[in-house]
């Protein structure tokens, strides 16, 4: 049964690959981006929407958008976020606030704007995207951190609050993944995170669509409340 499906920051990265799924699952597929769409194939079946999350009268404007033209959103994968890193010592207020207010705050607004539907449904599915380093911390990224953790407690609290409506809401920690952040980084710095992974590489975009996929089916009806690591054994800490 085709679904509407929302994938916030779905340009590029782990957003496209998770809106691309959805789209060969047979889904009706809406994405929000900031800096500009996907282009050629890679937009092909997406309904395309312009949204910075950090702005409530734009996340109110995209959801009327697609309600308009393809239904009320039923699947809800919030990944949109940013990164600004710096040292504690080094980082300033506003560094800290624009990443949490995006990554944390954003979430939990583009969420509040979907349960209004999805109540009325009695049925929705909310995956929210964090990070391994929610949970194991990263230095030089204070802000990131903190924000990609605070997804955790939002996520139960309102897994709590709308089980009674069929709602589900999980999170899943991705660890290090091949996206363009990550090719930008250093040949040293690729080699130093790939040895701190059990599994011994990078993971895919692909590989964290199928996780999201699965919690957004009818399958995972019974999974709410839950941290999902894709991490290749990088959350469990050092050997």
């Amino acid at each position: 049964m085709s679904r509407v499906v929302l994938v916030t920051g779905g340009a590029r990265g782990i957003g496209l690959a998770c809106a691309r799924a959805f789209v060969d699952a047979g889904d009706q597929v809406a994405i929000t981006y900031r800096s500009g769409p996907p282009t050629g194939a890679e937009a092909e079946g997406l309904l395309c929407v312009a949204c910075d999350i950090t702005d409530q009268a734009q996340v109110d404007a995209a959801f009327t958008r697609i309600e308009e033209e393809l239904g009320s959103v039923e699947i809800l994968v919030s990944n949109a976020g940013i990164t600004d890193d710096g040292l504690v010592l080094r980082m300033t207020d506003d560094s800290f606030t624009t990443v949490v207010d995006t990554n944390l705050t954003g979430g939990f607004r583009v969420a509040k704007r979907a349960i209004q539907k999805m109540m009325r449904a009695r049925f929705g599915r909310i995956i929210f995207i964090s990070s391994v380093v929610g949970a194991t911390g990263q230095a030089g990224q204070a802000n990131y951190s903190a924000s990609k953790a605070g997804l955790v407690g939002l996520a139960r609290s309102l897994a709590r609050e709308f089980a009674s409506r069929s709602i589900t809401v999980n999170v899943i920690a991705p660890g290090p993944i091949t996206t363009e952040m990550t090719a930008a980084l250093s040949d040293d710095r690729q080699g130093a995170i790939t040895n701190a992974v059990p599994l011994g590489r990078f993971g895919t975009p692909q590989e964290v669509a199928a996780t999201v996929t699965f919690l957004a089916s009818d399958a995972a009806g019974y999974i709410t409340g839950a941290v999902v690591p894709v991490d290749g054994g990088l959350g469990m800490g050092p050997t």
